[in-house]
């Protein structure tokens, strides 16, 4: 995305930070909003976030800035991009950037912290991979029920570590997978994927994860959410494309 941001603003102080030192920077830190991302559909606003001597940049998206949309409930996507987060932090990926709800300069909202990508990166090349990495994302879309996977959602690293951003339309009771991550349809989940989803039931169920999405989503969601996961973890494969809704997103990147 392109952002229209003051170039001071630098992303290196945050760079390495641990996700609990990040998670404690983005909860408590004060927020300065430097520019805003362009591209972006909803408001989503380029940040600088300083807790005493760490300093970061991070992505503040406003409720109020939220787009009304005609199948998810209004001002619910910044929760959705929490609630994925705690998905991805139980997994054990670290496929979602560090993420918060809280208070911010215009209101309520998330707030992620900032990535910066590979410069060489290709995605057309990215999104017609197989790597390990990539193969995680699309198990993580399949239980979050992702309905915007985009190739322009992933974030790939020089070190070939990929994360995932913007997951403000995910966890719908309907089936909603969209993604341009399709090359393992139906082709059987590695032993790795079928671990976590045994644990991701288990933390849904009676863990953790299962009280932390409560509070995030409606409980039809969650236990949407608990059946997609059992039915992964039943099958045994990937899911194919639903015949009632687009495989995928428009634009794909």
């Amino acid at each position: 995305m392109t952002a229209e941001s003051d170039p001071a603003v630098s992303t290196q102080e945050g760079a390495g930070l641990d996700d609990a030192t990040a998670l404690r920077l983005l909860r408590d830190g004060a927020l300065d909003v430097a520019g805003r991302l362009v591209e972006a559909t909803n408001m989503t606003l380029y940040c600088s976030i300083r807790l005493g001597e760490i300093v970061a940049a991070c992505v503040y998206k406003p409720v109020r800035g939220e787009r009304p949309l005609w199948d998810f409930p209004d001002g619910t996507l910044a929760a959705r991009e929490v609630a994925a987060y705690e998905v991805a932090a139980a997994t054990g990926w670290r496929i979602v950037p560090p993420t918060v709800y809280r208070d911010g300069p215009f209101g309520p909202g998330m707030v992620q912290l900032w990535i910066d990508t590979d410069p060489e990166a290709d995605l057309i090349s990215l999104v017609r991979g197989r790597t390990p990495a990539l193969r995680r994302m699309a198990v993580f879309d399949a239980v979050v029920n992702n309905a915007d996977r985009k190739g322009g959602h992933l974030l790939p690293l020089p070190d070939g570590h990929i994360y995932g951003v913007d997951h403000g339309v995910c966890f719908s009771v309907e089936d909603k997978l969209r993604t341009v991550l399709w090359q393992w349809r139906g082709k059987p989940l590695s032993r790795e994927a079928v671990s976590v989803l045994v644990h991701l039931e288990g933390e849904i169920d009676r863990g953790r994860l299962g009280r932390r999405l409560r509070e995030l989503l409606t409980q039809s969601e969650v236990e949407a959410t608990w059946e997609r996961v059992r039915r992964l973890i039943d099958a045994g494969t990937h899911p194919y494309p639903s015949e009632d809704w687009p495989a995928v997103p428009w634009p794909p990147i």
